[in-house]
C-alpha cells in the first residue's frame, strides 16, 4: 500500500524465504496426503473412459441434492468389522465415492457406548458418508440421530451426510432383538418407524436397507418397498435375498428388477433404489444397473476381496495389480490402521481385530477375470460364488497371500505392521514365504480343505440335530461325520467288542447299563419290604409287557414280592 513505508531488500528477501518454506510445507503436505492416491493412479491410467458413469460428489450434501450424489455410484456396504474407518479410507484412495459405517446399536450409544460412538467418526477423505443405525423404536431413533450429529459436529467438523436404517441383517444376535431382518415381517410397523424417524430428523436424509423378506417362504420385498417409500424416505436398498438365506444362494435381480418397475407407477418414482449382492468385478456392476434398472448397486464381499474394484468401476476396465502392487496395497492398510489406532501396543492390539481377519477375505484374489471371458459365466453364475481354484504354478509369495490359515494371515499382518517401506514388507514376505515356517503351515492343509471338512454334509448315520436350549440360542446342527470318520468308528467299535467278549464281559454296554438298573431296582424293592408297613402298601396291577426301566419302583416291588 502507499501509506506504508517501502521495505528495504534484506526483508523483501526474509518474506520471499517464508513464502518459499510455506509453499514447499504445502507441497509435502498435499502429497503426503494424496500418496497413495497417487501411487495407486500410478498402476494405471486414471483418466476416466467415456462410459464412466459416476458423478462428481459436492462438498455441501443436503435433502435437495442427496439422491443425485448417490446415483449412478458403486456404494460400499455397512460391513460388520470390515467397513472399518482405515478400510474405507483404502477404498477411497481407489475411488470410493458413498461408503456407509458399521452397524450401530441405537441403545448402545444413547448409553455412551464408547465403541458404538467410535464407528461413527468419518474419515476426512470420504466424499459422501452415512452412518448405519439398528433399531426398532422412533424415539430412540430419533434420539441417536441427535446424538450421532452432535458427535460428529463437535469432532472438528467431520459431518454425517446420511442416516441408514438396517432393516437387512440376518444374523441371529440382531434379529432376536427385533432389530435388522425382523423388522421386514410387517411393512405396517416398518412404514411408521421409518415416517418417525423421517419426521423427527428433518435436517437429515433417512436411507433403508431391506432383503427380499425375512423367511423365504413369506417375501414381501414389494411391500416393504413401498411401505419406505411412502414413509419419505430417501432411497431404498435391496439385497437380493432373504434373511433365511443368509448368503446360500445367488441374489436374486429379477425380484429388485420387479420392485423397479412397480415402483416407477406410483408417485414416488424419484426415490432411487440400489441394487446389493454378489457383485464381483466393475462388468457385473454395470449389466446388473443396465439390466434391472437400478440406479446404483452396492457392493460388500467384493470391496473385501478387491478393494479397488471401486477403480474399476471408475474406469470402467479390469485392473489386475501384480505381486508388488498387491503387498503395497495390504502394507498401506496397516499403515492407516496404524494412523487410526495407534503405532503403541494397544493400537496393535485394536487393530488386530481387524487387519488379520481382512486377509481371510484378501486371500481370495484370484487375477484373470477378463470380461470377455468370465462375462457370459458371470450372468449363469455370479463370480463371487464360485469356488475359484488357485492356477498351479504360483511363486511363494503368491502361495503365501493366497493362503487361507489363520497363522499365515498373522504372520502376514505381523510383517506389514513392523515393515519400514513397501520394499522392506515384500523383503520379509519373501523371505518368510520360503522358509520352513511356512512349510509346516502348509503341511497342516489348506484352509480350503478345512472349509470344504466343515462345510461339507455327507450321508452318515449322525443325524446331527440339536437340543432345545440350542435352538434357542440360535446354534446349527453340526457337521455330518465323513465316510472315512463313520469307517474308522465302525472299526474302533468292533475292536472294542472283540476285546470286551473275550474278557468275558457283556456286550452291548447298553446292556450292562440294563442289569445295572435291575440291580438298583431290586434293591430298592429289598429295602422298601423291610421298612415299609404292610398296611401301606399299594397293591397294582403288573403290565404285560412289564419291564424295569418302564414301571414304577412299586410295581417291582409287588412283582418281586409275588415272586
Amino acid at each position: 500500500e502507499k501509506t506504508k513505508k517501502p521495505q528495504p531488500y534484506s526483508c523483501f528477501k526474509k518474506n520471499m524465504k517464508k513464502t518459499l518454506v510455506t509453499l514447499t510445507l504445502l507441497t509435502i503436505a498435499c502429497y503426503n496426503t494424496d500418496k497413495h492416491a497417487i501411487n495407486a493412479a500410478a498402476f494405471s491410467s486414471t483418466t476416466p473412459s467415456k462410459n464412466d458413469v459416476t458423478t462428481s460428489i459436492p462438498e455441501n450434501i443436503n435433502k435437495s441434492n442427496f439422491q443425485s450424489c448417490i446415483t449412478n455410484q458403486m456404494i460400499l456396504a455397512p460391513l460388520t468389522r470390515g467397513g472399518n474407518l482405515p478400510f474405507r479410507r483404502l477404498c477411497t484412495d481407489f475411488g470410493l465415492q458413498v461408503s456407509v459405517s458399521e452397524m450401530i446399536y441405537a441403545r448402545s450409544l444413547l448409553r455412551g457406548d464408547p465403541v458404538e460412538q467410535a464407528r461413527t467418526r468419518r474419515c476426512s477423505q470420504e466424499p459422501c458418508f452415512g452412518v448405519q443405525l439398528a433399531t426398532n423404536n422412533v424415539q430412540e431413533g430419533a434420539d441417536a440421530i441427535k446424538e450421532i450429529i452432535k458427535n460428529n459436529n463437535s469432532a472438528g467438523g467431520n459431518r454425517v451426510d446420511f442416516i441408514d436404517l438396517n432393516c437387512g441383517c440376518p444374523i441371529y444376535e440382531v434379529t432376536r432383538r427385533g432389530l435388522g431382518s425382523s423388522l421386514l415381517r410387517s411393512p405396517a410397523k416398518l412404514h411408521k418407524l421409518v415416517k418417525g424417524l423421517v419426521e423427527n430428523a428433518s435436517d437429515i436424509p433417512i436411507t433403508v436397507k431391506i432383503r427380499l423378506g425375512c423367511e423365504t417362504d413369506t417375501i414381501n420385498c414389494l411391500e416393504n418397498v413401498k411401505a419406505i417409500r411412502e414413509a419419505g424416505a430417501m432411497a431404498v436398498t435391496i439385497h437380493g435375498r432373504t434373511a433365511q438365506q443368509g448368503y446360500s444362494r445367488n441374489a436374486d435381480y429379477d425380484l429388485i428388477k420387479m420392485a423397479v418397475e412397480e415402483s416407477k407407477n406410483e408417485q414416488y418414482d424419484h426415490v432411487p433404489i440400489i441394487g446389493n449382492g454378489d457383485i464381483l468385478t466393475h462388468y457385473e456392476a454395470r449389466r446388473r444397473m443396465s439390466e434391472t434398472g437400478v440406479h446404483s448397486v452396492m457392493v460388500g464381499r467384493g470391496a473385501l476381496i478387491k478393494p479397488w474394484v471401486f477403480k474399476e468401476f471408475r474406469d470402467n476396465n479390469t485392473w489386475e495389480p501384480d505381486i508388488m502392487e498387491r503387498v503395497e496395497i495390504y502394507r498401506t492398510l496397516a499403515m492407516y490402521m496404524k494412523d487410526h489406532f495407534g503405532d503403541d501396543e494397544m493400537g496393535r492390539k485394536k487393530s488386530w481385530n481387524f487387519l488379520p481377519w481382512h486377509f481371510e477375505f484378501l486371500s481370495r484374489y484370484t487375477a484373470s477375470h477378463p470380461e470377455d471371458e468370465f462375462g457370459e459365466q458371470s450372468l449363469l453364475k455370479p463370480l463371487i460364488q464360485t469356488r475359484v481354484v488357485q492356477p498351479d504354478g504360483l511363486s511363494p509369495l503368491e502361495t503365501l497371500l493366497a493362503n487361507r490359515s489363520v497363522d499365515a494371515h498373522n504372520k502376514i499382518a505381523s510383517m506389514l505392521w513392523e515393515s519400514n517401506s513397501n520394499a522392506d514388507a515384500l523383503n520379509k514376505l519373501s523371505t518368510f514365504s520360503e522358509s520352513h515356517e511356512f512349510n509346516d503351515i502348509l503341511k497342516n492343509g489348506s484352509a480350503d480343505e478345512k472349509e470344504d471338512k466343515v462345510l461339507t454334509n455327507l450321508p452318515s448315520n449322525k443325524k446331527g440335530k440339536v437340543g432345545r436350549w440350542e435352538k434357542r440360542r440360535g446354534r446349527k446342527p453340526g457337521p455330518k461325520r465323513t465316510d472315512e470318520e463313520i469307517a474308522q468308528i465302525r472299526a474302533d467299535r468292533a475292536a472294542k467288542k472283540e476285546r470286551i467278549l473275550a474278557e468275558g464281559g457283556i456286550w452291548p454296554p447298553s446292556q450292562v447299563r440294563k442289569e445295572r438298573h435291575v440291580l438298583a431296582l431290586t434293591s430298592f424293592a429289598l429295602l422298601r419290604t423291610h421298612l415299609i408297613p404292610d398296611r401301606q402298601r399299594v397293591t397294582r396291577p403288573i403290565k404285560k409287557d412289564f419291564r424295569p426301566s418302564s414301571c414304577c419302583p412299586s410295581d417291582f416291588l409287588i412283582m418281586f414280592l409275588e415272586e
